[in-house]
């Protein structure tokens, strides 16, 4: 099967730079839906679902493959050779900003600037990193997944995406935890929160931009602000937008911020 196929890859745009859009945990490329648009008329775009995730092939998905973060990235990098990318723009969401952050190490030069939204190298604290959450605060979170993988998407969709006076957001993503095959939501849950990242913070060679959230329960401005410390020449915006999905409950602020950066 081809890379393009497996990944559900679809490319839009005309433009001779080219954008990826990568999508988070329990999420597919739809959530980017409001954002992407914004940049087919001055670049090609790349969205993508990660194996196991939206229609992806998920014959292909590997227990083994994706129990690291690498093994994502890896799928980044053959998606962007395929297609005989360089030079690109990596938009990643959550934990695909730090897949994005991996890929950008695997192979040097496919892409050139780094966009990280709602991102955390850890979360977990640990003596004085503020991650969001204790250890045994994840392990509850995922035996409640493993015990009742519906049941903990309706609980925990409205805690991921705040705004609680906007209830459809809240819902859309409670059914795209709830379609996403249980073993592998669960597979990858625990691949996402038991994940440290935080040595691969210091040696980004690239423009980074840190979109964060001023209030995100999954990664709280402290992760934020500690990600810009150890990323030197990295740039922090703090939005006005709350959640941990801004590409969906704030998608303006999102894409100016964006294109700011790039100035365009």
């Amino acid at each position: 099967m081809s890379v393009l196929k497996r990944n559900n890859v679809t490319i839009k745009g005309s433009g001779e730079n080219v954008i990826f859009f990568a999508h988070g945990f329990g999420c597919d490329q739809n959530m980017w839906r409001y954002v992407s648009p914004a940049f087919e008329e001055k670049y090609t775009t790349v969205l993508f679902d990660h194996v196991g995730a939206g229609n992806s092939d998920l014959s292909s998905y590997s227990f083994s493959k994706y129990s690291h973060l690498e093994g994502y990235a890896e799928d980044i990098v053959e998606i962007a050779q395929e297609l005989k990318i360089s030079d690109a723009v990596f938009v990643g969401h959550s934990v695909s900003a730090i897949m994005g952050l991996i890929a950008t190490k695997m192979a040097p030069g496919v892409f050139t600037k780094l966009v990280m939204v709602s991102p955390s190298p850890s979360y977990i604290n640990d003596e004085d990193y503020v991650g969001g959450f204790s250890r045994p605060e994840i392990d509850e979170l995922l035996g409640s997944m493993n015990d009742n993988h519906l049941g903990w998407s309706a609980t925990i969709a409205p805690v991921i995406m705040g705004n609680p006076e906007r209830g459809e957001l809240a819902q859309e993503l409670t059914n795209s935890f709830c379609k996403t095959d249980p073993e592998i939501a669960k597979h990858f849950a625990r691949t996402t929160f038991l994940t440290d990242k935080r040595d691969l913070l210091g040696d980004s060679e690239i423009p980074v931009l840190i979109l964060q959230c001023s209030n995100d329960v999954i990664a709280p401005v402290e992760v934020g602000q500690y990600m810009h410390k150890k990323m030197i020449g990295s740039t922090l915006v703090v939005m006005d937008a709350i959640g941990h999905c801004p590409n969906l409950s704030a998608p303006e602020e999102t894409t100016k911020a964006i294109r700011d950066f790039l100035n365009d």
